[in-house]
């Protein structure tokens, strides 16, 4: 187990981020929509984490042509999807599973899903339930709810679905099982989750389109059509990952005359629910956008502005799930008692988040209360403690941010390199750590 040990940053800093991990999510989907076309897609910037090479990996193991150099990338997909000989293996990555699941739910053949010790306990029943809905095959532990999952490739029916789960990951899995269903199908939610899937693939020229007229009595549904031909190629930079930047934003926010600027990132607003959270307790934050093809694309100016406020995070949830365990830290620190709620989802990430964060936060001193879909946060002051990050890379990176306001030791790190394998040459930017 590799444990590393932050130490007190004793002074402000004004960092510019411009080697922020490039996003994870548009990654993995620049690996398997690329898949969709019949000509090769030229992605540059792809994130060299575990989980999204695992995730280009399996598209070789489909059959695509993958030619590498560093972060630029050009996938070649075959005529048609061959059997692989071996099993896909997902890593750490719950996106990379359950999309490949919709992907290859309607596609002739015989694939195996399967990931890290940690993948293989979350719940995976959410999509394969709506998927042999729609004809799927797929059989796994506790009947189909744990990986590894078996895929018998099939004929997929039309289907109109309303999802009781906000999701991204079931909502592209859906999506993804659509365009390979018989006819038009239809996807529903409660709220939005993120975007990309339906940004991407419109933009690949797939007719994917979001249904506004309320006298059509589908108002608010995701109308999918199957493809009548292969898709454009895609032809993208991967803007940074806001989630990755806003672990350092939270550095500059709890810092005395610090600041921050995220270079190149995503500036979709399914992706900056957490820095609109962070904004609304008081720090200074910009946004400057510079360009919109795929993605809208721009900077983020983070900087410390005095004593932050408490807050309560109850609506759109699905756009800021990943960033809670970093928000958490500044409501630690923030003037009242902040409140997470409708959040039940972190309890099904890469681990209990609910519980690591509550778990964490009594270890380096803050009050916490503890409920079924959140926690509240009692803000006060946090001490070094020794961190157990369970495996889970946003929280060993959301207390070792921790770590600049007392020091910290974060036991189990190499869970970092499935997002974020640069995270601690930025840190060591603004801070010292011993390894």
């Amino acid at each position: 187990m590799k444990n590393i040990t932050i130490l007190k940053n004793n002074q402000a800093f004004d960092l510019v981020c411009t080697d922020i991990a490039p996003d994870k999510s548009i990654s993995h989907r620049c690996a398997m929509f690329s898949l969709l076309s019949d000509k090769p897609s030229k992605i540059s910037n792809f994130l060299l984490g575990e989980d999204t090479l695992n995730s280009l990996n399996i598209a070789k193991q489909l059959g695509a042509t993958i030619k590498r150099e560093g972060g630029e990338v050009e996938i070649t997909p075959p005529s048609k999807f061959g059997e692989p000989d071996d099993i896909l293996d997902c890593g750490n990555a719950g996106t990379g599973m359950r999309l490949y699941a919709g992907l290859l739910a309607g596609t002739s053949g015989s694939f195996v899903l399967t990931g890290d010790k940690y993948l293989r306990h979350r719940p995976m029943k959410r999509v394969v339930q709506p998927l042999r809905s729609i004809g799927a095959e797929i059989d796994g532990r506790e009947e189909g709810n744990l990986a590894p999952l078996c895929i018998r490739g099939s004929r997929l029916v039309p289907f109109r679905y309303k999802s009781p789960i906000d999701s991204a990951q079931i909502k592209s899995a859906l999506i993804l099982a659509g365009l390979h269903a018989t006819g038009t199908s239809y996807y529903k939610e409660t709220s939005l989750s993120r975007d990309h899937t339906e940004r991407m693939l419109s933009g690949m020229g797939a007719n994917v389109k979001k249904i506004d007229d309320l006298h059509s009595g589908k108002f608010g549904w995701i109308e999918i059509e199957p493809l009548s031909k292969p898709l454009d190629p895609l032809e993208m930079r991967v803007p940074a990952d806001p989630s990755s930047g806003f672990f350092f934003a939270v550095g500059a926010a709890i810092t005395p005359n610090a600041k921050v600027v995220i270079k190149n990132v995503t500036l979709n607003p399914t992706r900056i629910g957490a820095y609109k959270a962070l904004e609304s307790m008081g720090a200074k934050i910009e946004y400057i956008q510079k360009e919109n093809l795929y993605e809208p694309i721009g900077d983020i100016s983070v900087a410390y502005n005095g004593k932050l406020n408490a807050i309560t995070v109850e609506s759109n949830i699905a756009w800021l799930i990943d960033e809670l365990p970093a928000l958490s830290i500044a409501m630690a620190v923030a003037e009242g008692t902040s409140e997470i709620k409708n959040a039940k989802e972190l309890r099904v990430k890469e681990s209990d988040r609910i519980a690591t964060v509550v778990n964490g936060l009594n270890a380096c001193g803050v009050e916490t209360l503890e409920v079924e879909d959140g926690y509240s946060v009692i803000g006060g002051e946090i001490k070094s403690a020794t961190i157990n990050s369970h495996g889970d890379h946003r929280i060993a990176m959301s207390f070792a941010i921790a770590g600049l306001l007392d020091g910290m030791i974060i036991e189990d790190v190499a869970c970092i390199d499935t997002s974020f394998p640069n995270f601690f040459d930025i840190l060591s930017q603004i801070t010292e750590i011993k390894k």
